[in-house]
């Protein structure tokens, strides 16, 4: 039985991540297809979801009156994390494969402009940058299947977040 207050806040916190992710996705969409190209939108999304987590568990364990075990720690952060994930993921499906699914094909181009361009940068040569190109016109990272494999992936690297940070958060004085 998870504990009331784990669960809460688990699911309060996992809806604000989601929410934060998918207007971040509809803000870039609004302004500019080619901010999905930009590293610095990926960190900036990453930071916005870290700070979430870290007031999560910090407003949790203050809850549980500073008595917060690993399990709960890591539980309270998962749940969060898989709520966020699947509102985003949800959120992209619809834009990309309802709303607007011609997005998907400009959003490959400037993906394969951007990698041509590393790659370029970075001296590769010629025949790998095609056969790269070539992999990239197979594959459709904004298909519904792709979304999903993805968020499979992303609550993988999520629990590896959550036990770091239930290593951190938890009691210094529970035993476990």
């Amino acid at each position: 039985m998870i504990n009331e207050v784990i669960k809460k806040n688990g699911i309060t916190y996992g809806v604000m991540i989601g929410i934060a992710s998918a207007l971040i996705t509809a803000t870039i969409y609004a302004v500019d297809l080619n901010l999905f190209t930009a590293w610095w939108m990926g960190l900036l999304g990453i930071a916005i979801s870290l700070t979430i987590s870290i007031i999560l568990l910090s407003k949790t364990k203050k809850e549980l009156k500073g008595v917060f075990s690993f399990k709960e720690a890591f539980t309270t952060y998962f749940i969060a994390a898989v709520i966020g994930i699947l509102i985003s993921t949800s959120f992209n499906i619809i834009l990309f494969n309802v709303i607007d699914p011609g997005a998907k094909d400009t959003l490959s181009e400037l993906m394969i402009k951007y990698t041509v361009n590393m790659m370029q940068k970075f001296g590769t040569p010629a025949s790998v940058i095609n056969e790269t190109i070539e992999k990239m016109k197979l594959s459709n990272p904004y298909s519904t299947l792709e979304l999903l494999k993805g968020s499979v992936f992303a609550i993988v690297v999520s629990a590896v977040f959550g036990l770091i940070f239930a290593a951190f958060f938890k009691s210094k004085t529970i035993q476990e």
